[in-house]
Formats: structure tokens, sequence, C-alpha cells
């Protein structure tokens, strides 16, 4: 099972924006000298005070040059606020940078607040996605091409780079609602999936779904899903507990506020039907106790508490890998991220591998 590490290069109260850049770069280099498989990079536009990953493609360069086995994805891509084929070349560049360590993971966000700022309607994300994503594989053909959709135009184009992989980095897609969980297996693309906006027996229907979906379209083996999570590894179960419980009351007060704040920008034709989801997942992240957080949202405990617990989440899920968020809430002191980060490499992951 693959396991990695979601960064969003949070930027702590009181501490610079060049101090939050190292301190993410020495995340990095830690994940890559502790062994972990991967490392996972947010999109996140116009807000100071949670993070400086506004240009994840930069940051994803920059890792690939000071890394030698570590692969560095992300996590994700928000395909609908970029040129598709300023995309294309940017993410073959990279392939071409890492050798190969480049995995494109691609989504359109739930929240639509990055949308309002650079004027785009939150609810032309979806067709945006689709045609941008067909765009962007049609340049790594490396052949000249044109199209003419609603959204983007293309006039006899030849892209290169074309990426390093053979066709193309592989793609991961963001799956948030259950419509999308049976249009991605019909495609037949892995999936990030999250709790945030649901439970662990709301997530298993969903991702049956995928699955039953992978199948009926005729692809080989069962999909691919990919489970994103907030992970904290304590020397004792005490410690796990304790430390990170400020950070992930303030985590899930955040994003019931987002649903809250997101609610009836979906799109015309299924604007009740979302607003009706993002109010209801916004009162239960609201309502949630810590007891609540640690049965159905997060991952904390000792090494041989998280070995069990990722055990139940791969039979229950049928997960192929987890993104760890070692830091969600962004108020752990770093010191404390690592050591966490230490435990999982050294102690969880080879009962997995």
């Amino acid at each position: 099972m693959h396991f990695g590490a979601f960064m969003e290069f949070g930027n702590r109260a009181g501490v610079s924006e060049a101090q939050a850049f190292q301190e993410g770069f020495r995340m990095v280099d830690a994940a890559e000298e502790m062994g972990l498989d991967g490392v996972w990079l947010a999109e996140l536009h116009f807000n100071p005070a949670r993070s400086v990953l506004s240009s994840p493609i930069v940051i994803a360069s920059s890792i690939a040059t000071r890394t030698k086995r570590l692969r560095v994805g992300m996590a994700v891509y928000v395909l609908p606020l970029s040129n598709p084929l300023r995309i294309a070349e940017e993410v073959a560049t990279v392939d071409h940078i890492s050798e190969g360590r480049f995995e494109f993971g691609i989504g359109r966000s739930g929240f639509a607040r990055s949308y309002d700022v650079f004027s785009i309607p939150y609810d032309e994300s979806q067709d945006r996605f689709a045609e941008s994503l067909e765009i962007i594989l049609q340049a790594w053909e490396g052949k000249e091409f044109s199209y003419e959709g609603s959204y983007y135009t293309v006039d006899k184009a030849t892209v290169t780079p074309i990426p390093y992989q053979k066709p193309h980095p592989p793609l991961r897609i963001a799956a948030n609602s259950a419509d999308t969980f049976i249009r991605l297996g019909k495609a037949g693309h892995p999936i990030f999936v999250g709790l945030r906006g649901m439970d662990v027996p709301e997530l298993r229907r969903n991702v049956e779904q995928y699955r039953r979906s992978w199948r009926e379209a005729g692809h080989p083996g069962e999909g691919d899903v990919s489970l994103r999570i907030p992970v904290y590894a304590g020397e004792t179960h005490q410690q796990a507990m304790d430390e990170p419980f400020e950070s992930i009351s303030g985590y899930f007060g955040r994003m019931g506020s987002l649903y809250r704040e997101s609610a009836g920008k979906a799109g015309p034709d299924s604007i009740e039907r979302a607003t009706e989801l993002r109010e209801g997942r916004a009162d239960r992240l609201a309502a949630l106790s810590y007891d609540q957080m640690l049965e159905t949202k997060i991952a904390f405990g000792t090494a041989e508490g998280l070995v069990d617990r990722f055990t139940q989440l791969k039979e229950e899920l049928g997960l192929d890998g987890l993104v760890a968020e070692l830091n969600a809430g962004g108020l752990i002191p770093e010191e404390r991220v690592l050591r966490s980060l230490r435990v999982i490499t050294d102690k969880v992951m080879p009962a997995f591998k």
C-alpha cells in the first residue's frame, strides 16, 4: 500500500512566508530520508493565514530536484482555474525533471472562493474540468491538434515537451459525491477519497459503487482508491490523543464553515440538492465530538493502534493508498509532526509493505 503525506506548506501564526516555505521543505527532506513513498501538494489560493501553496507545480519542480526517490503528486491540481495547454506543458516538464516520479492528481475543488476571485463561475467548474482534461490528454499525444469546446478553443497546437512517463503521468481524480464515484468508475480513473464530508459507512457505499461501475465498464482489476485522512502518531496513547486535539478541533470547525459558505454554488441543475448536502455536512462537522472524530474521521494513536486502524480501513474500503494529513489544522509544532512521521515510517508502514 502506498503511503504518502498531504502537504499545505502551512503558514503558522507569527511566522513569515519565508519560514513557511523552509518548514515545508524540511518536511519534504525528512520524508525522503525516512522512506515515505510520496508527498502530495494542495493548491490553495487567497488564504494567507493558512498556506503559501498557491503554485504547487513550482513547488513540485523544486521537490523533484532536491529528492532522488520520493514521488511527488498534486492533491489536487484545480484544472478549471488555469489554461489546460499551460497545465499540459508544466506537468510534462516536471515529469521530466523528476524522471517519472510525478503523479497528476486533479479535481475542481469543493469550495467556490478561488473561483469567485478568479472571476470564473463555479457552476461551470464541472464542464470546464471535463474540457480541460480532454485537452491535456490530447496535448500529451505530441501531435498537432485543434479543439473547439464551450470554454476552450485550441487552434493547431503542438505541445512540447510530452511527458516522460508513457502515455502520461498517473492520473488520480478527487471524488466527493455519489455521482462522481460512479462516473469515475465508468471512466476507469484512480480516485482520491476523504472523510471530511463523509463517515466511513457512507464512503464505503460510494467506493463499492465506484468499483461496481469500474467492473461493469469492463476495466481490468478493481479500480484504485487512495484515502486522505488526518493522522497523528504518538509514542503513548495519551500523547496521541492530547497533542493534536486543539489542531484537529480547529480543522473540522474550519471545514464546517467552508461547506456552509459554499452551499448553493454547485450549479443550476443540482443547486438545491447540493445546498442541502453541504449544509448537512456543515451541521454534522459542527456537532462532532472528539470521540466521534476518532471513530469516523481521523487516525490518531500509537504505532500499534495505527496499524490496527489502517488495517480496518484497508479492509473496509479496499484501499490501495493512504495519504496522511500530518498537521491537520496547522497548529501542531513542527518537531511533533516530524516525530509522528518517524513513527509512521519506522513502525507503521512496514506492516503494509
